[in-house]
């Protein structure tokens, strides 16, 4: 395909990234310690660390992992916990001595974390210890041979961390008192580290630096195999595509979404890392009184989220009420932004809701809408630097430009493999080296991309197709709604037809109201026949509706 994207991006925006710029995310690391030693990296309950603590700590971690343990390089080590001062200090730590990152959800049920600790052959696991009564279920079934425990307190230091350790133990009942085998404190580690010395590894490209489990809603969670190469790549091309809009050592970024997602791992944690950026890490986003309280300590000038992150902070009075004047750029990705929730942010913030895309696969970017966009566009952006797209149908074939098609995506953040899976990935990577997204997207002339559905969810109306999207984005103009996610139903007359699931806002809010609403916006056939009213709608870690989950449901039924 022609790159017709690139006379649509903005000046001073590359065509292309040098991948050459760093040898290893160890690299990228180091060197943005070397250039911001003195300046804070990391601040979590009122606790700061700085570049400088963050390299101390990291390479004590690292030491402990290589002399102590003596761990080849290429062992995985699964980190386990929220966004705390822990997590960074372990990544990073893990990387530098060449080892491979498993990041594992905090809230996996057993089984999940069984099966994912079991695929990646982790000899390593470092968890907040009030998740530790799920690890205690499975360890004996796992190939872990080493337990770290951490508390939430035990990097705030002093008086206020044994607080932060009682409240959680004591008040909220989270931390059970298991006493895992093998099981070390992170500070004894750090202090057996500290003794022990870190030596130099050679890590380069190739290496692989992550694996990265794929969401899992459609059959086995999945390892992305995302190598140095990746995430570098994804990095340069993500700070290329940012740069016009910031400053190195002057941006405070806010990190709701959890690190140990893609989105949040690549965009906040290293992609700022490299500018010298001080991160704001929310533990707990779901509390919107407490997170708004938060984000009223800081003078900051990003933010990422989903959708459903943005829609609740809007819902919250005191968030409405923050000051503003230092927010250069929101970014949306993970689920589609709806109109209106991006048009509702630019009346409170004065800023626009800019939509990004990406995958696990991807580490995570693909595109980005440009930074000099003033209103939302109902596109996921452009192609961003050294990347290509491909609009494919079911043969792989292009299909013409202007119709819909299988998103294909190639260029340096495009993952090795599915660990152990060779049949899964090549069920996804082509023979010439595209990506098959599994979306549906369009592009237009100017070389934006909108996104019209994942193949799977797409709606199938009495031969007409139907895609979920912009069902939900009409339904969710309407001022009653809060949440709405769409999915088709066996039906006699048309084979499928379109249901709603919705959260209201306005309990008076009716079901024909609704369909009413929508016969104004869409054509006949795309009409919801079903509507649901639901108290909340069942969504990932990262607050992505679970429309398999909903249609499995009416199936069901």
């Amino acid at each position: 395909m022609e790159k017709i994207w690139l006379k649509s991006y903005p000046d001073g925006i590359p065509a292309e990234i040098d991948i050459n710029t760093y040898k290893s995310v160890a690299d990228l690391f180091e060197q943005g310690v070397a250039k911001y030693r003195d300046k804070v990296a990391y601040i979590s309950m009122g606790v700061e660390l700085t570049y400088g603590d963050v390299d101390r700590l990291s390479r004590d971690f690292a030491a402990w992992l290589q002399s102590v343990l003596k761990l080849p390089k290429g062992a995985r080590v699964a980190l386990m916990m929220p966004n705390t001062l822990q997590y960074p200090v372990c990544m990073f730590g893990a990387l530098r001595a060449g080892y491979v990152v498993v990041n594992c959800n905090p809230l996996y049920t057993p089984r999940e974390l069984e099966h994912q600790l079991k695929d990646s052959g982790a000899d390593v696991i470092v968890i907040m210890d009030n998740f530790a009564a799920t690890l205690a279920e499975v360890l004996e079934r796992t190939p872990v041979k080493h337990v770290v425990l951490t508390r939430m307190g035990d990097m705030l230091g002093g008086l206020k961390g044994a607080i932060v350790n009682f409240v959680v133990k004591h008040v909220k009942k989270l931390v059970p008192a298991y006493r895992l085998p093998r099981a070390v404190s992170l500070k004894s580690v750090l202090a057996k580290g500290a003794g022990a010395g870190l030596q130099k590894v050679e890590i380069g490209h190739d290496d692989v630096a992550f694996l990265q489990y794929t969401g899992g809603t459609t059959g086995v969670s999945k390892g992305a195999m995302l190598v140095h190469r990746n995430i570098v790549g994804n990095v340069l091309q993500a700070y290329a595509w940012i740069k016009p809009a910031i400053k190195e050592g002057e941006e405070c970024i806010i990190t709701a979404l959890p690190l140990y997602h893609i989105f949040a791992l690549t965009a906040n944690c290293f992609t700022f890392f490299q500018i010298g950026a001080r991160n704001v890490l929310i533990a707990n986003p779901r509390d919107i009184p407490g997170f708004a309280k938060e984000l009223a300590k800081h003078k900051f000038t990003v933010i990422t989220g989903v959708n459903t992150l943005f829609n609740a902070l809007l819902r919250n009075e005191a968030f409405c009420a923050l000051d503003f004047s230092n927010l250069k750029v929101t970014l949306g990705g993970g689920m589609a932004v709806q109109k209106a929730v991006a048009e509702k942010w630019k009346q409170v913030t004065g800023k626009p809701l800019l939509e990004a895309y990406g995958l696990t696969e991807t580490s995570p970017a693909v595109t980005i809408n440009p930074m000099t966009l003033k209103e939302y566009n109902g596109s996921i952006g452009l192609p961003i630097s050294s990347t290509e797209v491909a609009i494919r149908d079911d043969n792989g074939l292009d299909v013409p430009h202007g119709q819909p098609g299988e998103l294909c995506v190639r260029g340096p953040q495009v993952m090795k493999g599915y660990y152990n899976r060779p049949e899964e990935t090549a069920k996804v990577i082509m023979d010439d080296g595209f990506l098959r997204t599994g979306d549906v997207a369009v592009m237009d002339d100017n070389g934006f991309l909108r996104i019209v559905d994942r193949k799977k969810d797409m709606i199938l109306v009495s031969g007409f197709n139907v895609y979920p999207n912009e069902v939900e984005d009409v339904v969710a103009m309407h001022p009653g709604v809060v949440e709405v996610a769409a999915v088709g139903v066996p039906d006699e007359r048309s084979g499928e037809a379109v249901k709603i699931f919705v959260v209201r806002k306005d309990p008076a809010l009716t079901a024909e109201a609704l369909i009413a609403h929508c016969r104004e916006h869409l054509t006949g056939y795309k009409v919801p026949h079903h509507v649901e009213f639901r108290d909340e709608l069942p969504k990932t870690n990262v607050g992505k509706i679970l429309r398999r989950a909903l249609k499995d449901e009416a199936k069901a039924a």
